[in-house]
């Protein structure tokens, strides 16, 4: 039941926002572990403008998600596979081949954590709304 009430496009978004922000941690993680690896190449992670563009699709593009074919229609279901990795091609490379810059993805980082910490904060306030609403209908 609880899985129902937060599958509307918001839940699903903040849900891929959370997963790609997890994932870019991470990525950083590795990446900075791999600071003095000769020949190493940083990785990113990118989801922001996907995840803008899947919230912006009209409803013929996305399939809808039924579990019952006598179901009302209803709004178009968000994917949350919206995260891609690719390697960072902007990152000047050192002799050893290697081309993590410290700065930047502590900067990253820095950035990342703070997002997420947003987001999870939007989520709890979405399950506290949820929770006024289900224990003030009992009165």
């Amino acid at each position: 039941m609880i899985g129902g009430l937060l599958n509307d496009p918001t839940g699903r978004a903040l849900q891929a926002a959370l997963n790609g922000l997890s994932l870019r941690q991470q990525i950083i993680g590795n990446n900075l572990a791999n600071v003095d690896t000769p020949g190493y190449h940083a990785s990113e992670v990118t989801f922001e403008e996907r995840l803008h563009q899947a919230m912006a699709e009209p409803a013929s593009h996305i399939a809808l998600v039924s579990t019952n074919p006598r179901h009302l229609a209803g709004r178009p279901a968000l994917s949350t596979e919206v995260t891609r990795v690719q390697a960072t091609t902007d990152s000047p490379v050192r002799n050893d081949g290697n081309n993590v810059d410290v700065d930047r993805e502590m900067a990253r980082l820095a950035e990342t954590q703070i997002t997420y910490q947003a987001m999870t904060q939007l989520a709890s306030g979405r399950l506290s709304l949820l929770r006024t609403i289900i224990t003030e209908g009992r009165r």
